[in-house]
């Protein structure tokens, strides 16, 4: 489990993070979304230890990630947005990279990338953004960390390949991993992430499960104008909307409408108790 109390970040003199409180269980693969600059990348590397809190205090089960500490590193991973095209080929960069964690395992590797259709005896520096990406993923999850912090895992992703990513996100980590994506392209991972939280400027909108927020909203998709939609969409068939949820009737999560929804009305959903 990691708890994040009151943590507070800036550049200078402008606040990124002010005074955000998380706790994020196992088991779980979170969806962190926020509009350019709210910070998510800057939590994720706060998270991972590679950024040291300003104010408050990060513990990942009982350690602080800026320690540092050997026995935390061994079980966590962090991906970044722009990966590294290393100096080897995509097999052998497993078997000395992956000395550095005590779980990694070079036949799971292997495996990953076969189903990602990558050339495992084909050299990292040669190959294209969207295979290097893939090579990297499956390295990550090869790793078998206990928590993996990923910043925009599917850009430069083909579709074919974001479905092979959701996938093995699914099929490769452990049943109490704590993961968390952070993305602007919601409709890759629509169908993996839960719970969701949304940043706004220096603060956490929404940190809630899909059950709650189905709860708490509805999302209707037929094409009768609702009078209290707190957000709309024309669609081909008909429309998108958000509305309290009224009735305890339960329908489908979009999280684009979602969070279109949150950012026109703050207010509305914090007093909903999202």
């Amino acid at each position: 489990m990691i708890n994040v109390s009151n943590l507070s970040f800036a550049y200078g003199q402008k606040a990124v993070l002010r005074n955000i409180s998380l706790e994020l269980k196992g088991g779980n693969i979170y969806g962190l979304l926020g509009e350019n600059g709210v910070g998510k990348t800057t939590l994720l590397t706060l998270l991972c230890g590679l950024k040291k809190p300003q104010q408050g205090t990060i513990d990942t089960d009982g350690r602080n990630p800026y320690d540092r500490q050997p026995s935390l590193l061994a079980e966590q991973f962090y991906l970044p947005d722009e990966v590294s095209p290393a100096h080897s080929k995509a097999e052998v960069f497993g078997l000395e990279t992956g000395k550095l964690w005590p779980s990694f395992d070079q036949a799971k590797y292997l495996q990953i990338l076969s189903e990602f259709e990558v050339d495992a005896t084909q050299r990292m520096d040669t190959m294209s953004s969207g295979q290097l990406k893939k090579t990297w993923i499956a390295f990550a999850l090869a790793c078998n960390a206990r928590h993996y912090f990923m910043d925009e895992p599917t850009n430069g992703l083909d579709i074919p390949s974001k479905a092979q990513f959701r996938s093995a996100i699914t099929k490769y980590t452990a049943e109490d991993s704590v993961v968390v994506i952070s993305t602007h392209q919601v409709r890759d991972l629509e169908n993996i992430i839960d719970p969701v939280i949304i940043l706004d400027k220096e603060a956490v909108l929404m940190n809630a499960s899909l059950e709650k927020i189905s709860r708490k909203l509805f999302f209707d998709y037929g094409s009768e104008i609702h009078a209290d939609a707190l957000y709309l969409e024309r669609t081909p068939g008909g429309t998108v909307q958000v509305y309290p949820n009224a009735t305890g009737e339960e329908s489908k999560v979009n999280l684009e409408a979602l969070f279109n929804a949150v950012h026109a009305h703050k207010d509305i959903i914090k007093n909903l108790g999202l």
